[in-house]
């Protein structure tokens, strides 16, 4: 059993951000009728900063333990569209994955980095680009690359 886990924040004023991939990728893994007897999906209803409580929460509730968490996130280091997975490592300043690694206790989870990449204008925070709204250019191409997120995920699965 595994259990995926989405990351990015709650509200709709931040449904369509550059931070919420995470969100699209259990979505789009819900809408393919995921096979819940291999695995269980989270979207954490914190902030972003806070989501390993709820990811600890979930994993004290069942049989399961860090290594059995598949994590997708936003990673701007990444190139847009770009697709990594890691099975464990550092934060890279991700506060999402900061506070994973802090409530499991182990940085030995398994992470979908889903690159979307920087602002082109060096004058615009990191802050505001990952919960800025995704340009139309890049909402055309991102059905593509949350089904191949969840495609790295099923596969795993």
């Amino acid at each position: 059993m595994k259990l995926i886990v989405g990351l990015g924040n709650p509200g709709p004023e931040y449904a369509q951000t550059r931070h919420n991939v995470g969100f699209l990728v259990v979505d789009e893994l819900v809408r393919r009728g995921l096979d819940r007897a291999k695995a269980r999906t989270l979207k954490p209803d914190t902030f972003m900063n806070l989501s390993g409580t709820a990811v600890a929460a979930a994993l004290r509730q069942s049989n399961m333990t860090a290594r059995d968490v598949i994590v997708a996130y936003d990673d701007a280091d990444l190139v847009f569209g770009d697709i990594r997975v890691r099975t464990e490592g550092g934060s890279a300043g991700h506060n999402g994955i900061k506070s994973l690694i802090e409530h499991l206790g182990t940085p030995e989870f398994t992470r979908i980095r889903v690159g979307i990449g920087r602002s082109e204008n060096p004058n615009v925070p990191l802050e505001d680009w990952v919960l800025g709204k995704w340009s139309g250019d890049e909402q055309e191409k991102m059905s593509d690359i949350v089904g191949r997120a969840a495609d790295e995920i099923e596969k795993m699965l």
